[in-house]
């Protein structure tokens, strides 16, 4: 049986937004080698609340900090165009939806560069549900299971399975061979460092 290796994230952490380049590089070089497995770790939970001022401060300081070191490109006018909520499992759920269609990873993306770069609030499922239809979903539908028990149930099975691997945040890679679970270092500029360590381990 091959080797699994979990990439554990949550849509809108502003670190998975700076390694994805690295990832995706990674990924590619390891699609041969290991059976790739995206796991939603879920940051925040649901809240309709604005997020408190001193959160707001810290998270564009963030993504200052993510720029000058990753070179990762950021649409700051999202501070001043919209309601900014500690609230990441709304776009779980989305990502959730579309990996039923074989579509999480363009889900991802597309919540990323709305994020990131459009200035767009993918805590809303008005937006959520506009990226669905952009990535090919029927809008009805995908908002039917945004709203579900039966997705949200989903969602907290998965989060609650991903915390309990050998991770201290997100982004995370967790190799798993016969049984063992190998908590994978990430460099966030060089895929070779995790590439040459999976590599020595499977």
């Amino acid at each position: 049986m091959r080797a699994q290796l979990f990439y554990i994230y949550d849509p809108m952490c502003s670190w998975c937004w700076g390694y994805a380049p690295t990832w995706q590089r990674l990924q590619r070089e390891l699609t041969s080698e290991v059976d790739i497995i995206y796991g939603l770790g879920g940051l925040a939970e649901d809240s309709d609340v604005l997020m408190p001022e001193a959160m707001q401060v810290f998270l564009q300081q963030t993504w200052r900090k993510i720029a000058q070191q990753l070179g990762t490109e950021f649409n700051f006018d999202f501070w001043q165009h919209c309601h900014p909520r500690r609230s990441t499992y709304p776009a779980c759920r989305a990502t959730l939806i579309a990996r039923e269609f074989g579509k999480e990873q363009e889900m991802l993306t597309a919540i990323q560069h709305a994020y990131y770069l459009q200035a767009k609030n993918p805590s809303n499922l008005d937006t959520l549900q506009a990226l669905a239809v952009d990535i090919g979903l029927d809008s009805l539908d995908f908002l039917q299971k945004l709203k579900s028990q039966s997705v949200d149930e989903q969602l907290m099975v998965e989060i609650n399975k991903m915390r309990s691997l050998p991770i201290n945040g997100f982004p995370a890679l967790v190799l798993v061979k016969e049984q063992l679970l190998i908590p994978i270092p990430i460099d966030y500029q060089d895929w070779r460092k995790s590439f040459e360590i999976i590599m020595k381990k499977i």
